[in-house]
């Protein structure tokens, strides 16, 4: 459970535990997700600038498909966000998934070697479900009541002091393959060390195939292991004692259960997801019952019947794209709001491998929302409350007032950036001005080389909490005036859901930005 510490101007003990308590839950998947009417996003009162079309992506490539613009391109997404009917095209070039500069020859190699690395996470999160699944048969054959009670996990996840969450937020080992087997070894490795990564294979999702493991290449073979000790592993070296041998024994162990431990997190907020994404992908909200079956069977779901076929399938490739990031980047695993930040990105692009390298690329800025340190939860609410101090400095003693200048009522905000307060369509739509931003960071382009749009506003990692507290701001009054406790604000925040105007709020964080933005980077 996270253990967000606070200064020593907080107040008591329990009613932080109470606080903390309400925070945590409206971030998980199960938390409703309120009616928010008809597909008409509430954009009255700032007009929305117009997004990147086809034919003006089309025209900004060379013969060799290179990008030759790529501040025009950056621009324009910043200014208007893009079109519904290329996003799967151009979200890859947002996040990093493809260079920005790469010519198509360059993308389709890179494609080729990602779709592997996919597949070879796959293909390990498959042996240990089916080794969990055969340890689970014997402790029911012999009896073994602790162990059903381990794997049952009929609690809530969402509640306070869960075992099994604490659990799985350790970190998974990142050796946790043969010691001899670096090349391999590198698939799953700290997420920190990766660089800039190539977009997956277009093709079929890897979770409606029944493939085998003995479609396994000879190199495949080598893939990393989670299970019993290999002969030829570092624990059987007779230079080591056998004191440490035990020791990464132990190790290995604890990083397989740490892994079951998300793979059953991870089926049971897969299940819990809303539909929101329905209206907004026709092709896979019209699955076959048969292929979303096929899929949810692929993966091992269960308890799926009360769904409708096209959530199960929507489940199902959730579960296959979590556990591979669970793999890939195990310092992090899997937390609750996860889900949130990947149930968008699935629905815009149909191949499994696609979504989960833009996935991964999303998660180079926002894994730092579930260490289990919470350092990076704490920074960014530090920057929040640093611009309302800058910005509106009789807000902010209001808030001292209430022991809330620290800015903790807008932590589900931070955590799956603004996804339970707009609709689908704007959350797409804020994600990706604020990937624009990242993009141009990134790739090194200067604020002169913005020219005039937003105001002059230079490119920043952190639109997102210029925007969380440029919708605080639009508040002030209300909260000066009326809110006397922490709690009444964190209600107020919770309420904003289908209440908020992107385009507005953008407009209003690129000023902050423009104002702000070196005082607070100092």
């Amino acid at each position: 459970m996270r253990a967000l510490r606070r200064t020593q101007t907080s107040p008591s003990s329990s009613s932080w535990i109470h606080l903390r308590s309400v925070l945590y839950v409206v971030t998980s998947s199960s938390y409703p997700v309120p009616d928010r009417g008809s597909l008409k996003s509430p954009w009255s009162r700032r007009r929305r600038k117009h997004a990147l079309l086809p034919r003006q992506w089309k025209s900004l490539f060379s013969p060799d498909g290179k990008l030759q613009d790529e501040v025009k391109f950056l621009k324009k997404v910043r200014s208007g966000g893009v079109d519904p009917s290329i996003r799967s095209e151009v979200w890859p070039f947002l996040l990093g998934v493809y260079d920005i500069n790469s010519s198509k020859e360059e993308r389709n190699t890179v494609r080729t070697q990602k779709r592997k690395e996919y597949e070879n996470l796959r293909r390990q999160c498959r042996r240990i479900l089916k080794r969990s699944d055969e340890s689970l048969k014997k402790s029911k054959e012999i009896g073994d009541s602790s162990y059903g009670e381990c794997t049952s996990f009929n609690q809530s996840i969402d509640s306070p002091g869960s075992e099994d969450v604490v659990s799985a937020r350790q970190s998974l080992s990142t050796d946790i393959g043969s010691a001899d087997d670096d090349e391999e070894a590198s698939h799953s490795k700290s997420f920190v060390e990766e660089e800039n990564s190539g977009v997956t294979s277009v093709d079929p999702p890897l979770v409606d195939t029944d493939s085998s493991d003995s479609e396994s290449s000879m190199e495949e073979s080598k893939s990393i292991q989670m299970g019993p000790i290999n002969e030829g592993s570092e624990e059987n070296d007779p230079k080591l004692t056998k004191i440490e041998s035990l020791k990464m024994k132990s190790t290995k162990a604890q990083s397989a259960e740490d892994f079951a431990t998300w793979q059953r997190i991870i089926r049971l907020d897969a299940v819990r997801a809303n539909a929101e994404w329905i209206p907004y992908s026709p092709t896979q909200a019209a699955v076959q019952e048969s292929r979303a079956r096929r899929s949810a069977k692929a993966v091992g779901l269960k308890d799926y019947d009360h769904l409708e076929p096209c959530r199960i399938y929507h489940a199902a490739r959730l579960v296959a794209i979590l556990e591979a990031y669970a793999m890939y980047d195990s310092e992090i695993g899997y937390c609750q709001g996860m889900s949130d930040l990947l149930s968008p990105i699935i629905a815009v692009l149909e191949e499994d491998h696609e979504a989960f390298w833009c996935f991964v690329g999303f998660m180079r800025k926002a894994r730092h929302n579930f260490r289990l340190d919470e350092v990076g939860i704490r920074r960014q609410l530090n920057t929040v409350s640093k611009i309302i101090k800058s910005k509106d400095s009789h807000l902010y003693k209001h808030l001292e007032k209430l022991q809330a200048e620290d800015c903790f009522f807008v932590y589900r905000m931070v955590v799956v950036l603004f996804r339970r307060e707009l609709s689908f369509e704007q959350t797409l739509c804020l994600w990706e001005v604020m990937w624009a931003d990242q993009a141009a960071v990134r790739v090194g382009i200067s604020k002169s080389a913005w020219g005039r749009i937003r105001q002059r506003a230079p490119p920043t990692d952190d639109l997102l909490l210029y925007a969380i507290a440029a919708c605080v701001l639009q508040k002030r009054k209300l909260i000066i005036e009326k809110y006397s406790s922490m709690d009444e604000i964190i209600r107020e925040c919770n309420s904003m859901a289908g209440q908020l105007d992107v385009w507005k709020l953008l407009d209003d964080a690129h000023s902050l930005v423009v104002t702000l933005h070196d005082k607070v980077q100092s």
